[in-house]
């Protein structure tokens, strides 16, 4: 792995990752059965879960090669990290608000951030820093963006990352930018589409992309919106792949990104890679995984 040291960045190195995990979600029922993905993103047949089963948690990267799965339906505040071997650990006791719909991405270059959801009665916009050993630190509550759910996130510029989307009585385009500290920053104008319940990974080392998601009476949608390496969120790109929503989306092969699983009226395992450029390839049809949807995902070694 080539690490990025962006300039005048006093940050700590930026590793890449060669492998992805797509992890939980709702199959038959909530599961907790993860996927792994090769640095050539095949997906790996179903592993036995590891904690509690649970759909609509937040996955992000954490100590340049580890990942964490968190929080989820219940609602729970329950972690689980992820070695840089893929083994997933078992329930660490949560630490924050329990919530669901919550969005994540990784920042500083070894730090992940946990940010909003729903915690069983209301949206809210707390968020929860990760350190470079996995360790979850309590709510910082009231961010300056707007409390909602089923929102997505990724890294972009290296070291930085960005909330994208989600549900605030009525679906948003809205975005908040992260600062290498974990800073979250106002809310951004929406561009593109007005979606939740999309993915996000990061591409092309120091880029990003949404896609996917659940339109107001629509249940899909397949546009997709490249996050520029300066966090500038671009117009919708026409659609490839199964209109669905309930996606994920993690890193692999260091450079690029794969969006799996969702929901189009039934659970279907498809996938579409992401190359290091950015663009979205037609439907891997028939994966090893479990059909599902709302998981998460996150990459690692």
């Amino acid at each position: 792995m080539f690490p990025i040291i962006p300039a005048n960045s006093v940050a700590a190195e930026i590793t890449l990752n060669d492998n992805g995990i797509f992890g939980y979600g709702i199959a038959a029922g909530v599961v907790s059965m993860t996927n792994l993905v090769s640095n050539a993103g095949v997906v790996a047949t179903d592993v036995t879960g590891v904690g509690t089963a649970r759909y609509a948690p937040a996955a992000c990267e954490y100590g340049g090669d580890k990942g964490i799965f968190g929080y989820g339906s219940g609602p729970v505040s329950v972690t689980n990290l992820v070695s840089n071997a893929g083994v997933v650990a078992t329930d660490t006791v949560g630490v924050g608000t329990a919530r669901l719909g919550l969005g994540t991405c990784e920042y500083g270059g070894d730090k992940g951030i946990f940010g909003f959801g729903h915690d069983g009665s209301i949206y809210v916009s707390i968020t929860n820093l990760v350190s470079n050993a996995g360790v979850v630190a309590s709510d910082q509550a009231a961010t300056t963006g707007t409390a909602r759910q089923d929102l997505t996130g990724c890294e972009y510029g290296g070291d930085k990352g960005i909330f994208i989307f989600g549900q605030v009585y009525g679906y948003g385009n809205i975005t908040n930018l992260v600062s290498n500290t974990g800073v979250v920053a106002s809310d951004i104008s929406g561009i593109g589409t007005v979606r939740g319940y999309l993915g996000a990974c990061g591409y092309g080392e120091d880029k990003g992309i949404s896609g996917y998601g659940y339109l107001d009476g629509n249940p899909g949608t397949n546009v997709s919106n490249k996050v520029s390496n300066t966090g500038v969120v671009a117009s919708d790109t026409a659609g490839v792949g199964t209109s669905r929503h309930g996606v994920t989306a993690c890193e692999y092969g260091q450079d690029k990104g794969i969006f799996g699983f969702g929901y189009t009226g039934s659970n279907v395992s498809i996938t579409n890679l992401v190359s290091n450029t950015g663009t979205v390839a037609t439907d891997q049809a028939a994966i090893t995984g479990t059909a599902r949807r709302s998981g998460g995902a996150c990459s690692f070694n």
